[in-house]
């Protein structure tokens, strides 16, 4: 019972990581373009 709950679990950590990552990416280049545009 413990082995097969134990193997999701990293998993769905990196998927976490990724989408955690992804956001922040995202998050930046969102926040450039808008400096962006309200700078000049």
């Amino acid at each position: 019972m413990q082995q097969p709950v134990l193997d999701p679990n990293p998993q769905n950590g990196q998927k976490k990581l990724l989408l955690v990552f992804g956001a922040m990416l995202a998050i930046g280049t969102v926040i450039g373009i808008i400096a962006t545009l309200v700078s000049p």
